[in-house]
């Protein structure tokens, strides 16, 4: 039985390049091509769960009803929540509060903004929803978030999830775990599908 995982970041959301958070974006004309594209024809889940937000939510429940699935929505798999930080752009945040910032992208996981989603609760979350959505028939598609992902792929490698944030995750970038000895391993990490 094909036990494959994959993990599809959303494309390229509306409003440009800033800390999103859970700000509720949709995707752009661009973005919905990222991700078609990076799914491409070799469509084998026979499972997609996807994270609430419009990013994610539109483009898993459209694939889904071109394959004839229903996509399962998970509040859990929501990005990271950045609080007051949300919806705000690296050079709003460099000209209002350039030491927090400062802090912030030094060491992301423990120097986070006031209000903002604690790293340990946020992976906890994704972790439980990951775990939760491994057990069932055929291969799992999971469409999500950097962080999301980020968390995923740091804890099937066995790093530390402090250092997550060290993985570069793109628009629409693929990641494909199989599990052929019991442990998942990495099998593609691209922006593009695999040659299938």
């Amino acid at each position: 039985m094909d036990d494959s995982i994959d993990l599809l970041r959303h494309g390229e959301p509306e409003g440009g390049k800033k800390y999103r958070g859970q700000t509720d974006d949709p995707l752009t004309e661009r973005g919905w091509e990222q991700m078609w594209g990076a799914v491409g024809s070799h469509r084998p889940w026979r499972r997609i769960v996807t994270s609430p937000l419009l990013r994610c939510s539109a483009f898993a429940e459209a694939l889904a009803g071109a394959m004839g699935l229903e996509a399962v929505s998970d509040q859990r798999l929501m990005e990271v929540d950045y609080g007051p930080w949300s919806g705000r752009t690296l050079d709003e945040l460099r000209a209002e509060e350039p030491e927090a910032l400062e802090a912030f992208l030094r060491d992301p996981w423990r120097n986070r903004p006031a209000g903002t989603e604690p790293m340990e609760d946020f992976t906890r979350r994704v972790l439980a929803a990951y775990e939760e959505h491994l057990p069932g028939e055929g291969p799992l598609l999971i469409v999500g978030h950097a962080g999301v992902l980020r968390t995923i792929i740091a804890h099937n490698l066995g790093m530390p999830l402090e250092n997550l944030f060290q993985l570069q995750i793109p628009y629409a970038g693929r990641a494909r775990f199989q599990s052929p000895y019991g442990r998942p391993r990495l099998g593609h990490l691209a922006p593009r599908p695999p040659e299938d």
